[in-house]
């Protein structure tokens, strides 16, 4: 099959790695796949141009761009395709239009969030114009589909549900010698408990939820450290917060990490606390450490985190909550410990790429029933 991934850029993130992934593993089947970029091609473009896959960057100005429309167009006849499968709401608008009157077997697109009411945005209104030339649309868990089909008004018999995956073989459990090395990175004691959140320092995410739970939480842990992992455009307001707070000397804003497993497994607990979310990468990830989690109830954060078993699942937007279900967890080791085994054997079971690839390829060839 010649398949075209469609995304607005591949910079780090976890729709970004899920394509990527997705694209050498098709690749590696014998498929021949190529990835257009609505913007520039983003950090992580060399992971798959290195593998033999062209990327090809539009270059998109702001607003109306149809310099960079017929770009992509111009790429998909000279490539041909039999699937062209898009990601979120812009990239596909720009790929059912670019891909007007041209061949093809299949469209596809993949809503990797929980969408937005539809008169929130006018983009939502031309993703819904753009149905008549989309065959399936892919939610990422139950309540993303629920959500979408509510919010958006989008046909539901064109939904199916094919939950991420990730390679949990490359996953190491948490242990004492990680936790000690992440003590070390994060120049605290051996014995200091470390919760860690992975993941973009922006307004889905409600970092300051989490710090003001960690504030919290220190009034009755104090050994304890928040490793924030990531970047964003939030990062110095939540350097504010944390000194306003007064837990600056124990929070520690580690950036862009290319270590992300190897510091996982040195977790005591790994923390949520975001009021929007698809069906976290992030939290497959730690499962599959062993880590136990605290969460917050969006997205299909419930589907990947069982309250009481793997972790704690709590409201969103509530500090003394969250950090009450942190101070559970750390405070009886062995039922942590059980917990992130809980959550390890869950993910070999539910999680895995080769799961969600194989999905994927049966409703490429359409054999995956719509009912997801």
């Amino acid at each position: 099959m010649k398949i075209t991934h469609f995304v607005e850029n591949l910079n780090r993130g976890g729709l970004e790695r899920v394509v990527i992934n997705l694209v050498l593993a098709q690749r590696a089947a014998g498929h021949d796949c190529r990835v257009i970029c609505l913007h520039e091609a983003g950090t992580l473009a060399h992971e798959l141009i290195e593998h033999g896959v062209p990327v090809d960057a539009c270059n998109k100005r702001d607003g109306t761009d149809l310099r960079a429309l017929m770009y992509a167009r111009r790429v998909l006849r000279r490539h041909g395709v039999d699937i062209l499968h898009s990601h979120n709401i812009i990239a596909h608008d720009h790929a059912v239009l670019a891909a007007l009157g041209l061949r093809k077997e299949l469209v596809i697109n993949t809503r990797h969030g929980m969408g937005m009411p539809p008169q929130a945005n006018a983009r939502e209104w031309l993703y819904r114009r753009c149905m008549r030339g989309t065959d399936h649309i892919v939610a990422v868990c139950e309540a993303a589909k629920r959500n979408l089909i509510q919010q958006g008004h989008l046909p539901a018999d064109k939904f199916v549900v094919v939950p991420n995956g990730i390679h949990v073989e490359r996953f190491t459990a948490a242990s004492a010698q990680a936790h000690r090395r992440m003590t070390q990175l994060l120049e605290v004691s051996e014995s200091t408990r470390v919760i860690g959140c992975v993941g973009r320092l922006n307004w889905a995410k409600d970092l300051a939820t989490l710090i003001r739970a960690f504030a919290l939480l220190r009034e009755r842990q104090a050994d304890s450290v928040l490793a924030l992992i990531g970047d964003g455009s939030l990062r110095q307001d939540l350097v504010d917060l944390a000194a306003a707070e007064g837990v600056a000397a124990h929070v520690r804003f580690l950036g862009d990490r290319s270590d992300v497993r190897e510091l996982l497994q040195g977790l005591d607990v790994f923390a949520m606390s975001s009021v929007s979310e698809g069906y976290s990468i992030a939290l497959l990830e730690a499962c599959a450490s062993a880590v136990p989690i605290v969460a917050t109830a969006v997205g299909g954060n419930a589907e990947i985190v069982r309250d009481g078993v793997s972790g704690r699942v709590v409201p969103p937007r509530d500090p003394r909550v969250f950090a009450e279900a942190l101070f559970d967890v750390l405070a009886d080791p062995d039922r942590s410990r059980a917990m992130g085994r809980a959550g390890r054997e869950w993910a070999f079971e539910h999680g895995t790429f080769d799961g969600m690839v194989g999905r994927y390829q049966a409703l490429y060839e359409r054999r995956l029933p719509k009912d997801g």
